[in-house]
């Protein structure tokens, strides 16, 4: 058990979209030990059908659980949505997602609530149903925003079309009067500023990532799983080109990261291999 305590928590997302929970991760749980996954040469996921998500997710986690991680985080709605409920009973380490704790932070916020998320995430419905089940009596509106993830991985982040394109999204909730608005995709916090401009000040604004955070807490709590030793530097992979997830983390983390790439679709899967 004490060997366990001490394994790393694996976190995933299609690419630098998951940095904001992982940020949260780790301030929330600074004594545990994270291994960060982007599966940047296969996104966006968000305009992926199931069976592809299915796919990758189950690699990512095979992957994973080959690395001896005792806790696996999907850092990625568009995986939550899909593929949460299909995989977790496949591996044998507690896998979390956004949905649920993003959902239940938006019903203590308000009434009527509007979600940002991929065309996938708002296609399979997992928000509004999660939200209804946990309060029946409040309005949930959707809006897929597959122009957002492109754009943020791209570093447009302050570019005129990316608010124009906010704008364009977010209309359609304002018009519904929205008093809070979740951050249905793991990448969107990174366009706070831009969003917050667009929104009238009184819409409160939802991130799963602190929900997540806190439900991981209490996970590794109930499992006696806190690691007891000092946490070991934060290993970040990618299965796509490590010097442009190096630079790009480099803005969002304040760092600049190790970054290794590593191959998931073969049968014996490689070590990792430093770059940057």
């Amino acid at each position: 058990m004490k060997q366990v305590q001490q394994n790393q928590i694996g976190v995933f997302d299609s690419g630098v979209g998951g940095l904001t929970v992982l940020r949260q991760l780790k301030q929330q749980l600074p004594e545990e030990s994270f291994l960060y996954f982007a599966d940047t040469a296969r996104l966006p996921y968000g305009t992926r059908t199931k069976e592809e998500i299915l796919q990758f997710v189950r690699e990512i986690l095979t992957w994973m659980q080959a690395e001896g991680v005792k806790m696996v985080i999907m850092a990625c709605n568009t995986s939550s949505a899909l593929a949460l409920e299909e995989v977790r009973q496949e591996f044998p380490f507690p896998v979390l997602g956004l949905i649920l704790p993003g959902a239940r932070a938006a019903i203590h916020q308000g009434r009527s609530i509007g979600v940002i998320a991929t065309p996938a995430t708002v296609a399979s419905n997992a928000y509004q149903r999660a939200i209804l089940e946990a309060d029946a009596g409040v309005e949930v509106f959707q809006v897929g925003c597959p122009e957002f993830v492109p754009l943020i991985e791209q570093n447009r982040l302050t570019d005129v079309y990316t608010y124009q394109i906010a704008e364009q999204y977010l209309q359609p909730l304002l018009d519904r009067s929205i008093d809070t608005l979740i951050y249905g995709c793991t990448h969107y916090p990174h366009l706070n500023p831009v969003i917050k401009r667009i929104l009238p000040p009184a819409v409160k604004t939802v991130n799963p990532a602190y929900a997540v955070a806190i439900a991981a807490e209490k996970e590794l709590q109930l499992l006696s799983l806190q690691n007891t030793n000092s946490p070991l530097p934060t290993r970040f992979c990618v299965s796509g080109e490590p010097q442009q997830f190096a630079l790009l983390s480099q803005q969002f983390l304040g760092e600049h990261p190790h970054v290794e790439k590593v191959s998931l679709q073969s049968t014996h899967l490689p070590a990792c291999r430093f770059i940057g």
